[in-house]
């Protein structure tokens, strides 16, 4: 059963439980699918809808069912031959009194056993901090809060704690030793001596108190990205590994779990040793998995965003990443090249700024580190200019100075980060470097070009000299790895939650992982990517929807028309700004929405209508609105310019909602909808070739929960509301062939019944699909130029893949995405000789050059099996 087959994500919370899966065992079986994954399952903060803030990795989350649950679930998955990955997160943990490592760090301070469990800066150099552990926790000033009457002394468990709001921190041992049995009384906030002596006891604590907003100066713990809730691990350390992987071994080697998909390794100190331990401690616990459990190696893949040229490292030991880069490959190849030129313009002129994704991503960049990472800047700072002094020629070197050069590093790193260790970096790091400095040096001031050039070295492990050797490297070390752990929250929050947001060029291409400098690429260079994830990574994850992407997969399908009625839709765009001119209101000294913010609107609008969703079904109408405004008010926030999380600019989000609501009851929903309907179809045909690529191609498919039918979701949380499962297993019951499908393609069965189908051929035929060769077919004829085909073989057996592409030509307007024969007409597609029969229920042939048609059918899409 390794590796697998593919895979089916469920999202587990108080509201899906493990139980909850167990009912759907039997569907995603007959589906076809191997293995389910799953969201963290370990004990997260009470009302998770995610899972990713783990308070304790020594339980299964008792919310969703607990330990007794996931047995049970198990069990059904065993039953049908399937097993099971989760997700694990190395990098941090939720924290708060939920967490009892954290409670017994803020109670001992650096005497606590897991002092070094986390990430925390315990020699940071503000005087009030150094010792402690900053708690940017309050919801005003510390002075404030304490005069309100919000922090008091109070009993918990026969114990004396610190109660804030509606939770507690704990006392240190030394202070509560000094209380006596009135404290509640003597330390009573509401007077001023009582106020004097509470300040004087929370002053005594191993942790400080501020104000949240603070947390981005401030703040001397590792966080996840700028969240403060989730504090980072220092999972280098042996024993830390060894205490939050527990619980994962001991349910790896029960049978219980096949593998894990590992959250946000790039947060990690050294992504290669923690992946290369990991992959040894489970190697180490197959043999005692038990009998009936999969004896194969565990399925190790790790999120991890690649850039264009970059490549995961082989010796990582893993089976390759989560698939964004899949998701950015297949969604830039049905996009339209020709299509860029008008876009681009739309929206340099109508928002007037000439700025590619690119300059953007820089802005974003550089507002971020100021906005959120000042803390992670400066911690940054501090740990270079300590490996700065080891070096007798940089000892003038002032750390204000390597703050400035390293702010420019950071603005204009290319990548999420750099692996640098011990033995300095590759080929590719250097590459990254080199490019980084070369954009540092065009905004940096002259005078610290050297130094500039200097860093870059440090970072890239050139050892400094005079001191001895265990010191120079421990300074180096510590340095280098601070800095790789910085540049790819920056990254995150720069390129993917706030470019994203600006830069509206067309926001199909604007996802995680995915380059939206880049609009398109050729089926040439889709193919040469997915012939070296066969040789690379065959077992990779392929993704085209997950937990974190911003747009459905089939909403960025229908978007990608965009690309190919470029024409069309500028002049739509252009019509709709003039007629919706007097719905627009001035908010806070601007008009809302913004010329950009109201261009993405209606991207957002004809892309994530519902089929079938009248002009006139007010209730429908409202329900939509209602999502939308949601996202709206997501995005405007996270793009941070007229608004933003920390400081929220209602009136301006007011307003472009009221826009929203206005212009959809004001009869524009009837324009909506029309242009909605217009791109439908063709949508409709890039959504199943984009399933069928996914299905086919080298590595191993991910279906996210419900996308077996259409998937016209938007960001979390939207992508997790509840799955129809009773109306999934209805239409598999029927087992429609896509043909009959074809006709009624509106609710989502015609996408079903194709997934299906593939999946079972994976079942059928595991050795074809894991280890088929790739070899590209061309096409020949007028309408060669709208295929992309290929074939796999192994052992003698074969499958035919084609897929239509900017077919938006023949399918705009249309009702249904049905190709007429005579589209294809004169157009052959060379099969190897031999009978073939079709996997999506065209019929059965013979090889030689086939007319597309016959390979066709009328669906956008084919799949073709030959016949040993």
């Amino acid at each position: 059963m390794s590796p697998p087959r593919s895979l089916a994500r469920l999202q587990f919370h108080a509201g899906f439980t493990l139980d909850d899966a167990v009912a759907v065992v039997g569907y995603y079986a007959r589906m076809g699918v191997s293995h389910l994954y799953t969201s963290p399952i370990l004990r997260a903060r009470r009302g998770s809808t995610h899972g990713y803030d783990v308070v304790d990795c020594n339980e299964v989350n008792p919310e969703i069912g607990g330990e007794v649950a996931l047995r049970r679930l198990v069990a059904a998955l065993r039953e049908h031959g399937m097993g099971i990955i989760i997700d694990i997160v190395p990098n941090h943990m939720g924290v708060g009194s939920e967490n009892a490592w954290w409670m017994d760090v803020l109670r001992h301070g650096r005497d606590s056993r897991y002092a070094g469990h986390f990430d925390i800066d315990w020699l940071a150099p503000d005087p009030l901090v150094r010792g402690r552990v900053l708690l940017p926790i309050l919801g005003d000033g510390y002075d404030l809060v304490l005069h309100q009457g919000h922090l008091r002394v109070g009993r918990r468990d026969g114990g004396w704690v610190l109660r804030l709001y509606d939770d507690y921190l704990p006392l240190s041992p030394a202070s509560v030793a000094a209380l006596a049995d009135d404290a509640e009384h003597t330390h009573d906030p509401r007077t001023d001596e009582g106020r004097a002596r509470l300040h004087a006891l929370i002053e005594k604590q191993h942790y400080r108190l501020a104000f949240w907003k603070l947390a981005s100066d401030m703040v001397n713990y590792r966080r996840f990205f700028d969240i403060n809730e989730l504090a980072g691990m220092r999972i280098e350390r042996t024993a830390v590994f060894e205490d939050t992987h527990r619980t994962i071994f001991r349910l790896y080697a029960e049978g219980l779990i096949d593998g894990v998909r590992c959250d946000h390794v790039d947060g990690l100190a050294d992504p290669r040793r923690y992946c290369r331990q990991l992959r040894h401690r489970l190697e180490r616990l197959r043999p005692q998995r038990p009998a009936g459990s999969p004896r194969d190696g565990a399925y190790l893949v790790v999120e991890k965003i690649l850039a264009e040229d970059e490549v995961l490292r082989a010796d990582w030991r893993t089976d390759g990443t989560t698939g964004y880069e899949f998701m950015d490959q297949v969604s830039a190849l049905l996009h339209d090249e020709r299509g860029e030129a008008p876009l681009t313009e739309l929206w340099r002129k109508l928002t007037g700024d000439a700025a590619d994704f690119a300059t953007q991503a820089v802005r974003a960049r550089r507002q971020i580190l100021v906005d959120s990472f000042e803390a992670e800047l400066d911690r940054t700072a501090r740990a270079l200019f300590a490996a700065a002094r080891a070096d007798i020629a940089t000892r003038d070197v002032s750390q204000a100075a390597i703050r400035r050069v390293l702010v420019e590093l950071l603005v204009h790193f290319p990548v999420y980060r750099t692996y640098a260790g011990g033995a300095g970096r590759d080929a590719f790091d250097e590459a990254v470097f080199a490019r980084a400095v070369e954009g540092a040096l065009r905004t940096l001031r002259v005078e610290d070009a050297e130094l500039l050039h200097l860093v870059s070295r440090w970072l890239g492990g050139d050892a400094p000299r005079l001191l001895p050797p265990g010191t120079v490297r421990r300074a180096r070390e510590r340095a280098i790895a601070v800095f790789q752990q910085a540049t790819s929250p920056v990254a995150a929050k720069a390129v993917e939650d706030t470019a994203g947001y600006r830069y509206g060029r067309l926001l199909s291409r604007n996802e995680v992982g995915v380059d939206a400098a880049r609009l398109a690429i050729s089926p040439e260079l889709f193919h040469a990517h997915c012939a070296e994830r066969h040789a690379r990574f065959p077992h990779a994850l392929l993704a085209t929807a997950t937990h974190d992407h911003k747009r459905g997969e089939d909403l960025r399908a229908r978007l990608a028309v965009l690309s190919e009625v470029a024409e069309r839709w500028v002049i739509t765009v252009e019509r709709w700004r003039t007629r919706h001119e007097g719905l627009r209101q001035r908010a806070e000294g601007r008009m809302a929405p913004s010329a950009s913010d109201e261009v993405m609107l209606y991207q957002m609008l004809v892309g994530a209508w519902p089929l079938g969703l009248a002009p006139d079904d007010d209730d429908g109408i409202e329900r939509f609105a209602t999502r939308i405004a949601a996202w709206q008010r997501k995005a405007l926030r996270e793009a941070k310019r007229w608004t933003r999380w920390t400081s929220p600019n209602e009136p301006y989000e007011d307003a472009c909602e009221d826009f929203l609501r206005a212009m959809l009851s004001a009869g524009a929903a009837e324009e909506l909808q029309a242009f909605a309907e217009y791109i439908a179809t063709p949508g409709a045909a890039n959504g199943l070739a984009q399933a069928v690529l996914r299905l086919t191609t080298p590595g191993v498919p991910d279906l996210y929960q419900g996308t077996e039918y259409w998937d016209f979701s938007l960001v979390d949380p939207d992508n997790r509301r509840p799955v129809d499962f009773l109306a999934r297993s209805a239409s598999l019951e029927r087992e429609p062939s896509p043909v009959e499908a074809l006709c009624a393609w509106r609710d989502g069965a015609l996408k079903q019944a194709v997934i299906m189908r593939l999946l079972c051929a994976r079942k059928s035929h595991p050795e074809l699909f894991a280890r088929g060769t790739y070899r590209v077919l061309e096409a020949s004829g007028p309408a060669a130029g709208k295929i992309v085909a290929f074939i796999r073989e192994h052992r003698g057996q074969r499958l035919v893949v084609a897929v239509g592409r900017h077919l938006a030509p023949w399918l705009a307007g249309l009702s249904a995405p049905a190709i007429p024969a005579e589209r294809w007409e004169g157009t052959h597609l060379d099969l190897p000789s031999g009978r073939w029969a079709s996997l999506l229920d065209i019929g059965k042939g013979e090889g030689g050059s086939v007319p597309v048609a016959e390979l066709f059918g009328e669906l956008p899409v084919a799949a073709w099996l030959s016949s040993k």
